[in-house]
Formats: C-alpha cells, structure tokens, sequence
C-alpha cells in the first residue's frame, strides 16, 4: 500500500495544497468524483492519459 500513497503528493504552492496524484494538476477528487459519476477506470485513463491505472487505485484508497 505504501507505493499507491507515494502517488499522492501534497504542495502547498499546487492546487491550493489538495493532494494531486504525482506531483500533476490531477487532484485526487477529480479522479474520485469521475469515479462517482460512473465513469470506469478505463474511460478515467482514456480521459486524462497521464495518469495511471495504479493512480486511480491510490486515489481510491487514499486516506
């Protein structure tokens, strides 16, 4: 579990300090209300195809 929670990086000078996913403008909320609007993991990648699918998954479980 420890390498999904290093996808999620914190920095107060990005997104207002929101935990983002590798250091992108990728905020784990984005990926997570994607995911409550229905979409599945493989439209999420196909809509933003830098992330990744171990991404999506440290979004999911990220505390």
């Amino acid at each position: 579990m420890r390498n999904l929670q290093s996808r999620i990086t914190i920095n107060p000078d990005q997104c207002g300090g929101r935990p983002c996913i590798r250091g992108m403008r990728i905020r784990v909320v984005d990926v997570l209300d994607l995911l409550a609007q229905g979409l599945t993991t493989e439209q999420i990648l196909e809509e933003m195809p830098d992330l990744e699918r171990e991404d999506i998954e440290a979004a999911i479980n990220y505390e």
